[in-house]
């Protein structure tokens, strides 16, 4: 029972938390430099974040792909030692980072503008006053609902928002694009989805 008890306010205190996202026009900003950089002018997505917010930001970079939007994941460490070659003109980053404070993230920022000081950056954070947000050209709140975890720190409810935050940018820019089953069944080829795309 006390299993069962602790799945169910669980699933409630996160499902609580994704109602609670707040909608703020950054959202229609991120859609739009997405749709810009990468869909007109044939630019990449560049995801990163430290960690566990690290996980989704990678999570994220391979639903862009499969739907359309190139985009590759950066770890902000070995952005350090070379990897920010990767990064071009007409490229967007975006970066997670729930306190909007991670040094490695802050430290990338500042790289990549060094590189192409124009990269336009969206955020994804619980933090609004943060310094990360305050870079941003887009910031994306998570809603800084209280975790899960009984010791209230392990990422668990941010790390759902982060994820369910991606979606509505995949979502979004797919509708903006006109990405279409066929399109999606070009890029799976293998697989039940790829089939799935092709028989419907």
């Amino acid at each position: 029972m006390q299993i069962e008890q602790t799945m169910r306010d669980i699933l409630l205190a996160e499902s609580d938390a994704i109602r609670n996202i707040p909608y703020s026009e950054d959202y229609d900003k991120a859609v739009a430099l997405i749709v810009d950089h990468v869909h007109r002018r044939g630019g990449k997505l560049v995801t990163s974040g430290m960690g566990k917010a690290g996980q989704i930001a990678m999570n994220i970079a391979t639903t862009f792909s499969s739907t359309g939007i190139p985009a590759v994941n950066l770890h902000p460490s070995e952005a350090q030692h070379g990897d920010l070659g990767v990064l071009q003109p007409d490229d967007v980053m975006l970066l997670i980072s729930n306190s909007g404070k991670t040094r490695e993230i802050l430290e990338l920022v500042s790289l990549a503008r060094r590189l192409i000081n124009s990269v336009p950056i969206i955020v994804i954070t619980g933090n609004g006053e943060s310094e990360l947000a305050r870079l941003a050209d887009a910031t994306l709140l998570t809603g800084g609902a209280p975790e899960v975890c009984p010791l209230g720190l392990t990422p668990t409810t941010s790390t759902t928002m982060m994820t369910v935050i991606g979606d509505i940018l995949v979502v979004n820019v797919m509708k903006q694009t006109g990405f279409t089953r066929n399109d999606y069944a070009m890029r799976h080829h293998g697989g039940y989805l790829g089939q799935l795309a092709i028989r419907n």
